[in-house]
């Protein structure tokens, strides 16, 4: 079967693997006669999945019992409200690091709730990097501090994490979850858009402490409070009932692969593919991000030369590479290399690259 050889920063790729089981039950599944589209979300069918999904996520992540695993829709972009309505309170701030763009709209979102405050910020560098975590200085009302810990448009990436803080972590994970082994307990919360690692668009997960959904938040709209997620299951409206059913087989997928500590690796590889053509090519490609915050998951560069730019992209479109042209706010180039990217891809891309230089 022909795969192309995709790119794209989100949606992205998928597994075949996980596409072909799909596809292989498409119109009867779990022998119901019905594609789980057509389930009731209330079946015991669709509530299997369901709890699959939620399982295969505590194992692979390795996710303690006092932390809640949902399922909400809106995309990371509705969690941008969602946690400023939930945890903001008179007299406290939302702290927030800023590295690029979804970092600087998690915040805008929370100015409208509350109080806020941008406490580290690379945007004078063009967030070519992540903040050191000595120039992290939280207030003293804080009531969270929010990063984003993947940044696709820049290609920056969180590779440790402040510790010991008197206020919980809120981690923005939608591009590099399920990339690396990561300790929960670190965070009070994690959210991402499922649609780099864990599958489709069209479901949020969130895994949050218990301890964060018990405060009071009667006040706001039922489908607003975590608790409502929570206390039903994510079941208390109809769910994305099909991109659950993919991010399960999603995760059994990376499972077979061997979990997180293979993925891992592969993703190391991957991307020592594309830094190494990047460093060896002698000033003729050029990454955006420092050399100790590069990602894993999105590597930004552009051409030194920018007719060359046009014509690499161009070429590598003519030879089959999709979704290379970075990102419309910054322009360059961008290979984003999530977990369903076969290896061997990223490998093909590296040597186009280098064979683009040399016959330059």
């Amino acid at each position: 079967m022909k795969r192309a050889l995709n790119f794209n920063a989100g949606p992205a790729a998928m597994p075949a693997e996980v596409l072909q089981k799909a596809e292989k039950n498409w119109l009867n599944i779990a022998d119901t006669g019905m594609a789980v589209m057509e389930l009731s979300h209330r079946s015991k069918e669709y509530e299997q999945i369901h709890e699959n999904a939620i399982q295969g996520l505590r194992k692979l992540l390795s996710i303690p019992n006092d932390y809640e695993v949902l399922f909400i829709q809106g995309g990371a972009s509705l969690q941008f409200s969602m946690i400023p309505m939930n945890f903001l309170h008179e007299n406290t701030s939302g702290n927030y690091v800023l590295t690029g763009s979804w970092s600087e709209k998690a915040l805008k979102e929370a100015q409208k709730i509350g109080i806020t405050a941008p406490i580290a910020s690379t945007k004078k560098n063009s967030y070519r990097s992540i903040p050191q975590l000595s120039d992290i200085n939280t207030t003293e009302n804080a009531a969270y501090l929010h990063i984003t810990s993947n940044n696709t448009i820049y290609g920056t990436q969180w590779h440790t994490f402040p510790t010991q803080l008197p206020m919980p972590l809120i981690a923005d994970m939608s591009s590099d979850i399920l990339s690396k082994q990561i300790d929960i307990r670190q965070f009070g919360m994690i959210y991402a858009g499922a649609q780099k690692n864990l599958g489709p668009s069209g479901v949020t997960v969130v895994i949050i402490h218990k301890d964060l959904i018990l405060q009071d938040n009667d006040h706001l709209p039922t489908m607003l409070q975590y608790k409502t997620y929570a206390n039903n299951s994510s079941l208390y409206n109809t769910p994305p009932t099909l991109a659950i059913y993919l991010l399960s087989l999603v995760l059994e997928w990376a499972e077979e692969k061997g979990g997180l500590q293979i993925i891992e690796k592969t993703n190391e590889n991957k991307a020592k593919y594309l830094y190494d053509a990047i460093d060896e090519s002698d000033g003729f490609y050029l990454g955006h991000a420092e050399k100790n915050s590069r990602s894993l998951m999105n590597v930004t560069f552009n051409l030194a030369d920018k007719e060359k730019e046009a014509l690499f992209l161009q070429s590598a479109s003519d030879a089959g590479f999709i979704g290379l042209n970075g990102h419309r706010s910054i322009g360059g180039c961008r290979a984003s290399i999530y977990n369903a990217v076969p290896e061997d891809h990223v490998y093909k891309l590296a040597q186009f690259m280098k064979s683009f230089k040399q016959n330059s």
